[in-house]
């Protein structure tokens, strides 16, 4: 009994401090004005923000590699925006069909960035990188660069920075290779795929210009003096050391695999947030002192330890949603108020089978005990199929869908632990009273005796 009455103890002290946490960490609540380091990071449609659409060009490559190329290019702008994987950024793909043809988008959301200068400068410039050789017959002395494009002079390969596995600033030391001795210069090393594309390359145009384009424009027009077969692709283009590293870092940062232009802006305001916010709070308040009141009521002691276990519960939550972070949308806070419903219904089950087991003449002890166990089942197999269902949301759900999923599948775990250890535990240290004629009369129903 005195480990259960230092182990309820050290529950109340842990729940006291990170109940503090969260108070310290938010300046809305602390009115300190300085800034979180663990603030609840609000969605698009909570803290307003910025929303651009891009637009893809796919017309280059071949149809059952859109899929894929679409994916790569989702990844590059995420790890543009959110290189650290903390800031609460939204990237989607969406593919639109017109008539006969397809029209494939990216969707960028960035919650809290309401300046679209700023949200563009958050993705930043996508440089395009290609290999092109020169279209057959075309002698670059004899042509006018006044009248000529480079559409007439070279023909676009298949090998863009979409195959990059990495881009490194080095200096040509020797002078050789064509460069000048300490020339700034940036190495290409492509992947298996595109090692081989560029094996090919090279072998086809033996003595002749590949030129290498950046953002549509040439930046290094080597002549090819062999196969390479290493995958390596040097490009010079009389860099300034800063300016060779600044390549390899945007290289490095994502050289987008396809060409996207910008079709749609829109910046939404925060006002209907901090209406639902608002209204959510007042729903929230209300809902736990009706809930208290009806505990209270029907089940006496035991509803009074429902309630300190429930708040142990939210602040456990508010806690996880600060520190994983967790993005907080309408859809992610309906999830953690259905699973708070899930915590509620795990109390209500134990509390029935407790005074079941206290009318065919049990202990106090005993029946704590029992109803646990009985309760038990119904309650794992119950929150088991919620965090399946969870999953399933999370795994095949919109960006929208798994908000819901991960605040609902996390609730649910936690709230499991909650009724089950935090709710056992302080009703077993209540327990000890189990001798006195009234312990018994607090846990029978509020309106039976």
């Amino acid at each position: 009994m005195i480990k259960i009455k230092i182990t309820a103890l050290l529950v109340l002290i842990v729940a006291f401090f990170v109940g503090f946490f969260i108070y310290n960490n938010e300046p809305a609540l602390n009115k300190t004005g300085k800034d979180a380091r663990f603030p609840f990071q609000l969605g698009l449609d909570l803290a307003g923000g910025t929303q651009l659409v891009y637009k893809a060009d796919v017309s280059e490559i071949d149809k059952n590699e859109i899929p894929d190329a679409m994916q790569t290019l989702k990844d590059v702008i995420e790890r543009r925006i959110n290189p650290l994987g903390q800031e609460e950024t939204n990237v989607q793909i969406q593919e639109a069909n017109f008539v006969n043809e397809g029209e494939y988008r990216i969707i960028i959301e960035l919650p809290g960035v309401t300046d679209i200068s700023v949200a563009k400068k958050k993705i930043g410039e996508t440089p395009i990188l290609e290999f092109k050789t020169l279209k057959p017959g075309v002698d670059i002395t004899s042509l006018d660069p006044l009248t000529t494009t480079f559409d007439d002079i070279y023909d676009t390969t298949t090998l863009t920075g979409r195959y990059l596995k990495s881009a490194k600033l080095q200096f040509n030391q020797t002078g050789t290779g064509g460069y000048n001795a300490n020339q700034a210069v940036v190495v290409l090393q492509f992947d298996e795929e595109g090692s081989d594309i560029f094996a090919q390359i090279t072998k086809d145009n033996l003595g002749k210009e590949v030129a290498i384009f950046l953002d549509g424009v040439p930046i290094s027009s080597p002549t090819v003096q062999e196969e390479i077969t290493g995958g390596e692709a040097v490009v010079s283009g009389n860099f300034t050391p800063d300016e060779g590293k600044e390549l390899a870092r945007k290289l490095n940062f994502g050289a987008l695999p396809l060409p996207i232009q910008e079709i749609a802006t829109q910046t939404i305001g925060a006002s209907l947030g901090n209406k639902a916010i608002d209204a959510g709070m007042k729903a929230g308040v209300i809902g736990l002192v009706v809930l208290s009141f009806y505990f209270l009521i029907w089940y006496r002691l035991p509803g009074l330890v429902a309630i300190l276990a429930l708040s142990i519960y939210g602040i456990v939550m508010f806690a996880l949603f600060k520190v994983i972070p967790v993005t907080l949308t309408a859809a992610g806070i309906a999830g953690f108020i259905i699973s708070l419903g899930i915590a509620v219904d795990a109390n209500v089950l134990i509390f029935e089978r407790l005074k079941e087991e206290l009318k065919t003449g049990k202990s106090l002890r005993e029946s704590i005990n029992e109803g646990f166990r009985r309760a038990w089942p119904s309650i794992r197999d119950s929150n088991f199929s919620s965090i399946l269902t969870a999953i399933i949301l999370f795994w095949f759900g919109s960006a929208l869908i798994k908000g819901f999923a991960i605040t609902f599948g996390l609730g649910v775990v936690v709230s499991m632990i909650s009724a089950i250890s935090v709710t056992r535990l302080f009703l077993l240290v209540i327990a000890r009273n189990s001798e006195k004629k009234y312990m018994k009369k607090l846990f029978t129903n509020g309106f039976n005796n």
